[in-house]
């Protein structure tokens, strides 16, 4: 199968060929490691190479039978592989089982071939752990893809794959999505299950996948949404298969945007006119727009979650050491993961419960917005991609740089909500802009039938980067 060919579909067009017979599983494997070998060396988005699992594997019957797909190496178990989450500490843990994630994947008729590439943790939105190495963005490789999920969306936007699991705990989801002109869906928590795993990060972290489709979203959703036994979450199964929604009307929405960056000073005047420029398309397709302030204390909000969040990466790290028997060392990861982890070891119980509590509160501000207006729209990041290695120059400047770079996401982990990014523009440069779009709890369903609506009417697709 050409590159051309294979390119020019998505994961549902791709699994439409295998199941009229055109292509066999084994061409488009074929076709995604060709690309792999092609422009992995450059970006670094492919950090294990399962290719020779994936041909040896029988096809399961499924929507996507066949069709090439790839795991971040962080949050979902592939059994007999290693997670090393972007961890030296964790570069030996080999799952002895899936995932329930994954072996829905698999039950679908993904053909998983590789691990994609992820900071340590995914703790950054720039994607440059010391364990598995810079990931570069192929719209320009001087760039970030974003992080934490940035070697699933350099992979897709290179067209190594059609789209790629990925987790968003601050916006890990959206942020590579953006930097990389994907179309990137956070699901509201208790959407996908983490068996049998726990909650991660207080329920702030959640998994899905990048893609270069809204259908393909939409369809890898109604595989991933099924609950199990003895999660710490639930939603309940939506009224009819997401892949239903992208195919209906959205209606007349509700619609408040801002230009504000939540969690930083400004954003980047291309950002702000992207965010005009969405509003403006939203109006055209009958939506009704009104500028509008965003309820809450962001500033405690992010507070809150910096304290929580440490203390559960404190909590992992101890719970691996105590499984290996030995004491953690400075060895075991980079220097700014063990200031995290003596950041969280400090945490008390009462301090964690505060903030916990916070958070809480956070989202009942958040949520009076959503009594008022169907959707909230609003920048996804503060800035285009920024350069590789940026945030992490000077460490006196990491956190006004971290907010500058993603204001505007972690908010919505927080509360739980749904919020997907949208490629809708691009700077002067050539880099991709997201739009972010949230709704509220349980809300995917209004998010995706808007999303397919913006996509008709601003088709991105055939906007690819040459590596």
């Amino acid at each position: 199968m050409k590159f051309e060919d294979y390119r020019a579909q998505d994961a549902t067009g791709l699994a439409a060929l295998v199941a009229r017979r055109e292509v066999s599983a084994a061409e488009l494997l074929d076709a995604a490691t060709e690309r792999m070998a092609q422009v992995n060396p450059k970006i670094n988005a492919v950090t294990l190479n399962l290719a020779e699992r994936a041909r040896n594997e029988a096809v399961a019957e499924g929507p996507f039978a066949g069709v090439p797909f790839l795991l971040k190496d962080l949050g979902a178990s592939l059994a007999g592989t290693v997670t090393s989450r972007g961890s030296r500490m964790f570069e030996g843990s080999v799952a002895a089982a899936d995932s329930a994630l994954t072996a829905a994947y698999r039950a679908a008729g993904l053909a998983i071939f590789g691990k994609t590439n992820t900071p340590e943790f995914g703790l950054w939105p720039v994607t440059e752990s010391e364990l598995l190495g810079v990931c570069r963005n192929p719209w320009d490789l001087s760039r970030t893809p974003g992080g934490s999920s940035g070697g699933a969306a350099a992979a897709v936007a290179a067209g190594i794959v059609p789209a790629a699991h990925a987790s968003d705990g601050g916006g890990s989801i959206r942020t590579p999505a953006a930097c990389c002109g994907l179309f990137g869906m956070k699901p509201s928590r208790g959407r996908v299950s983490f068996a049998p795993g726990g909650e991660g990060w207080a329920g702030a972290s959640i998994q899905h996948a990048v893609t270069r489709s809204v259908r393909d979203s939409a369809a890898l959703l109604d595989i991933a949404c099924r609950p199990q036994a003895g999660d710490p979450y639930f939603l309940a199964p939506p009224e009819r298969p997401f892949a239903e929604e992208v195919r209906r009307e959205p209606g007349v929405l509700r619609i408040g945007f801002t230009t504000a960056a939540m969690q930083a000073p400004a954003l980047d005047p291309e950002c702000a006119a992207a965010v005009l420029a969405a509003a403006k398309l939203c109006e055209e397709l009958g939506h009704t727009l009104e500028d509008v302030a965003i309820p809450g204390d962001a500033m405690a909000m992010q507070a809150a979650a910096g304290l929580v969040i440490s203390a559960s990466v404190a909590a992992e790290m101890d719970a691996e050491a105590e499984r290996r028997g030995r004491p953690l060392s400075d060895d075991d990861v980079e220097a700014l993961t063990m200031g995290t982890y003596r950041r969280g070891k400090a945490v008390d119980a009462s301090a964690y419960v505060r903030g916990i509590q916070t958070l809480h509160a956070y989202t009942r501000a958040q949520a009076q917005l959503f009594e008022s207006y169907d959707v909230l729209l609003l920048s996804t990041l503060g800035s285009p991609a920024i350069p590789i290695g940026w945030i992490t120059e000077d460490v006196r400047l990491i956190g006004e740089r971290l907010f500058a770079f993603m204001p505007n996401t972690q908010a919505f982990n927080n509360t739980g909500q749904p919020a997907m990014t949208v490629p809708l523009a691009q700077s002067r440069s050539g880099l991709p802009i997201g739009v972010q779009f949230v709704a509220r709890m349980g809300g995917e369903s209004t998010l995706f039938r808007l999303a397919a609506q913006l996509e008709a009417a601003t088709p991105w697709f055939g906007k690819t980067p040459v590596v």
